[in-house]
């Protein structure tokens, strides 16, 4: 490696290295003061605490990274552009890519960490976080009933029997479903019943569904014999409402390979919209780990167009400004996802498409 890349790599790192520890250090001062009072009313120990933090620590490090990319690359450059280090390294014959060749290269393999991180910590790390802060919040409390959740919309969940349950929607309050599939499957994987109902409710123990369509199927997807139609009928569904709740499958916890067997599985129910979103959720887990390397693309010709006297203020409020303009496309872009208004993988992935289609634009322009 030159003198040069290491040069330009020890800055860069200095700087992402420092955002990290920041935006860790007040992510914990706020979360600890929102918390203070369970904390102390319930007397959870420093161990606790310790294990209850470093398990953000993956979280953090892919929630932070981008802005962190973009303020390295941003102050790292305006700093040598103030220096005039740049029209040095200019007029010494070096291209752009030249200069910034380190910078890509740290935003590819920062990516690709991400990317493992994502699949294979965060997932586990959710989890181990979520169970420790209900801890935080319910120590030494008494067992209370399920508030009102108001209400749950395109609920999935696997239950016993290998039956996967997709719900429309969900009433926690009232032990009522709306929009019940049940698909019951063999040890191979066949569907061998279907069961559709407009309303499902939870009383005395035993669930009731209202005008039901029970459908039989042999291995090969024939249908046995033709639907049963059920004005009324009690189900032997050993799960109740508080199953739902707690079984309930959550992105969030799963990894890439259990994501994409759960939409497989999933596919077979027809429930489109709830489909529609785990797919987005796929495809967003290849794609998001990328927008360090994206950010930084769209980071190198803003910090060259910047002013010989701008500084670290000036580079703190382009990185917010660019920042926040991505992450505003990349939630509208998932929300029309969501809604049908774009397909699944343009919806994940437009916000890089324009990125990427900008920073080549801004590079051209000021070779």
């Amino acid at each position: 490696m030159r003198i040069l890349d290491r040069y330009i790599l020890k800055s860069v790192l200095t700087i992402f290295l420092l955002c990290f520890l920041v935006f860790f250090f007040l992510y914990i001062v706020i979360d600890l003061f929102a918390h203070l009072d369970d904390i102390l009313k319930n007397k959870i120990s420093l161990q606790l605490l310790y294990y209850y933090y470093a398990a953000f620590l993956p979280v953090i490090l892919i929630q932070v990274s981008p802005i962190s990319c973009l303020l390295a690359t941003l102050y790292t450059f305006a700093r040598m552009n103030r220096e005039n280090e740049l029209i040095a390294m200019r007029a010494s014959g070096l291209s752009i890519l030249q200069m910034t060749k380190p910078l890509i290269i740290f935003g590819v393999l920062l990516s690709l960490l991400i990317f493992w991180v994502n699949d294979k910590l965060i997932p586990a790390s959710n989890l181990y976080s979520q169970r420790i802060r209900h801890q935080i919040e319910n120590e030494n409390k008494p067992a209370k009933p399920a508030k009102d959740q108001g209400v749950l919309k395109n609920l999935s969940v696997y239950g016993s029997h290998n039956r996967l349950f997709v719900i429309n929607s969900f009433y926690p309050s009232k032990n009522l479903m709306e929009g019940i599939t049940i698909l019951e499957h063999d040890a191979r994987q066949n569907i061998v019943k279907k069961i559709w109902a407009e309303k499902g409710e939870f009383k005395d123990g035993l669930w009731r569904f209202y005008r039901s369509i029970t459908s039989a199927f042999e291995a090969d997807g024939q249908m046995k014999d033709s639907p049963q139609f059920m004005e009324e009928e009690i189900m032997t569904i050993t799960e109740t409402p508080r199953d739902f709740l707690n079984q309930r499958q959550e992105p969030a916890f799963m990894s890439i390979a259990q994501l994409e067997e759960y939409i497989w599985k999933l596919s077979r129910s027809g429930a489109s919209g709830v489909i529609r979103k785990f797919r987005i959720d796929l495809y967003q887990r290849y794609l998001s780990p990328f927008t360090s390397l994206m950010i930084i693309l769209l980071s190198i010709p803003f910090a060259f167009m910047m002013r010989r006297r701008s500084g670290g203020l000036a580079s703190l409020g382009l990185a917010l400004v660019v920042g926040f303009l991505y992450y505003i496309l990349n939630a509208v872009s998932i929300a029309l996802g969501n809604a049908g208004m774009l397909p699944e993988l343009l919806s994940a992935s437009l916000v890089h498409i324009l990125a990427l289609i900008t920073s080549i634009y801004l590079i051209f322009k000021i070779l």
